[in-house]
């Protein structure tokens, strides 16, 4: 039976929609909402901090670095309105995680069957590099979610900085993280105990374009995270 709690992660959900904390983060995502490029003109922005989105029985948790301007604070869904979550999504669907593999944004009927989709910081930063005083700012929302999900078994984090906010997150849980701190890579393995971190190069416009991540390498991070969690 799943220990994961629907009512709990909603009202955590609602807790991070309304946070204000990090006053350049807040700045920063309302401003792209005022003045979306082209493409997006006359959309309505989400333009709040983004709780995650999936199973409350997952056995994987996939973490990602943070929301993209005109992706996921256009959108209200993690990983959703970019290219990099339209990598991210047919991948789950190829793996039978989602019932779709495309994502448009929240309330389109997309459903995730035990995985659920975070990210270390909950709200686009400029350039994509949060601060270390924001990422640590934000943790606690992924260490309650960790919390929540207690069914969880994999971590999948999509990059670096998701792989290092996973390790803080689980060790402020009480996990025994191995020392000296595990590095990343994409199929790189550590045992944090309760859970399974495994590595993935992020499906960013720069990873995929060059072909430092492929399909089979993703698709094969998903096998993976299918074996770790059986």
């Amino acid at each position: 039976m799943s220990r994961g709690d629907p009512t709990a992660l909603r009202k955590l959900a609602a807790e991070v929609h309304g946070c204000r904390h990090c006053p350049r983060l807040v700045e920063w995502r309302e401003a792209r909402a005022a003045d979306p490029p082209r493409r997006h003109r006359g959309e309505s922005y989400w333009a709040r901090p983004l709780d995650g989105f999936g199973d409350p029985a997952a056995r994987l948790i996939v973490v990602g670095l943070a929301p993209a301007a005109h992706g996921a604070n256009r959108t209200g869904r993690m990983f959703t309105g970019d290219r990099s979550g339209e990598w991210l999504y047919a991948a789950l669907h190829r793996a039978g995680y989602a019932n779709r593999a495309e994502s448009e944004r929240r309330g389109d009927g997309l459903e995730l069957r035990d995985a659920y989709v975070t990210a270390v910081v909950r709200c686009p930063p400029p350039a994509n590099k949060p601060t270390t005083t924001e990422r640590d700012d934000c943790l606690p929302y992924l260490e309650r979610e960790l919390e929540l999900l207690g069914d969880a078994r994999v971590l999948l984090a999509l990059g670096s900085f998701a792989w290092d906010g996973a390790l803080r997150a689980a060790r402020a849980l009480g996990a025994q993280v191995p020392r000296p701190k595990p590095r990343f890579g994409h199929g790189a393995e550590a045992d944090l105990g309760r859970w399974r971190l495994l590595g993935c190069f992020h499906p960013s416009q720069q990873n995929t374009f060059t072909g430092r991540l492929t399909v089979p390498m993703i698709d094969a991070a998903f096998a993976r995270a299918r074996v770790l969690s059986a």
